[in-house]
């Protein structure tokens, strides 16, 4: 759901920062008094001179661990998954704590206008009413104050990735002609794509806790697609298609027979790659583009302004990373297992 995400704009998931904490208890005269020291939590990770606790990370992992260990896993499989899941989220904590630093170093600031206009904006995208916008943030257990603080801590980031990163990102026509010679088939009047799919099925009568569960367990799938997994294999244990058996293979389809969206998401990969989960009529899906082929493309300058937004997009993704990890180069990161 588009509104969800916009009006939560990002999980809360940095909470209020502890430390080892010693309690001492005193008893009643009928017991003499002791000392008695209570972990309360524990240091995860350093970064520079702050800290990740493990109730920081617990908040956090629990989500995850819960939704891994309701598919039923093997003992082996599912020990890696939360290894594998538990390394990436401190990971993403941790750069989180450096571009807040950041934020801070370079003295950012987002104004109660800027503030203002940015839910204004998101207000009229979805033609919503003060009164409706408050409805749905207590559907999502926010407060407006809240909710203005999280989107505060958003702009601020915007802000950040402006100054540090897109402000250095120049497409030039090399990379303009590069990326057409070698992706002509996406620019076809007539392309054919091989396809292997993923489906998980819901339909019109799926109830809402039905649709969530559908919905986690694909991005479960998706994650180890990320994680380098073979979709074929994948696609034969998890696809509810009559294709499962074999991998998923589709053969070969004629893009103009897809649905807008499916067209879209291939647009956005090529050979070799999948694409995000695409919601079908016939339920979620992700799709895997073995091979395109195309008959006669349109000419550069036609597609001029679509080539340059998409190596922008690419180019500022990583730049982003490219300077996350000179971030991690120069600040002191400790990971405490």
């Amino acid at each position: 759901m588009k509104m969800a995400y916009e009006v939560r704009a990002g999980i809360r998931i940095w909470l209020v920062v502890a430390i080892w904490i010693f309690v001492p208890v005193i008893g009643g005269l009928a017991n003499p008094p002791r000392a008695r020291a209570d972990v309360v939590d524990r240091i995860v990770a350093v970064v520079n001179e702050e800290i990740i606790t493990l109730s920081e990370f617990d908040e956090f992992f629990s989500p995850y661990t819960q939704k891994i260990k309701a598919y039923g896993y093997n003992s082996e499989e599912e020990s890696r998954m939360l290894f594998n899941l538990r390394e990436n989220l401190i990971n993403q904590m941790v750069d989180k704590k450096l571009t807040d630093q950041e934020i801070r170093r370079l003295a950012l600031n987002v104004t109660e206008a800027e503030l203002d206009n940015a839910i204004e904006r998101i207000k009229e995208r979805n033609r919503l009413t003060d009164e409706d916008l408050r409805k749905r943030l207590g559907v999502e257990g926010l407060s407006m104050e809240e909710y203005r603080t999280e989107m505060r801590e958003q702009l601020l980031r915007a802000k950040l990735v402006d100054r540090e990163v897109k402000s250095k990102i120049i497409v030039t026509d090399e990379d303009l002609r590069d990326y057409y010679d070698k992706n002509m088939e996406k620019f076809s009047e007539d392309t054919t794509y091989h396809l292997r799919n993923i489906v998980m099925k819901t339909s019109v009568y799926t109830d809402a806790d039905e649709k969530k569960a559908v919905a986690d367990r694909m991005k479960m799938i998706l994650e180890r697609l990320n994680q380098g997994e073979s979709f074929e294999s994948l696609a034969r244990v998890y696809s509810e298609s009559p294709f499962a058996d074999e991998g998923g293979d589709l053969g070969f389809i004629n893009k103009k027979d897809l649905a807008p969206r499916i067209q879209a998401a291939l647009d956005k990969i090529s050979p070799r790659h999948f694409t995000e989960i695409i919601e079908t009529e016939q339920g979620l899906q992700v799709f895997y583009l073995e091979e395109a082929r195309a008959s006669q493309s349109k000419p550069l300058e036609e597609v001029r302004s679509q080539i340059e937004e998409k190596l922008y997009s690419q180019m500022l993704d990583q730049r982003f990373k490219d300077w996350v990890a000179e971030l991690r180069k120069e600040a002191y990161i400790k990971i405490i297992n």
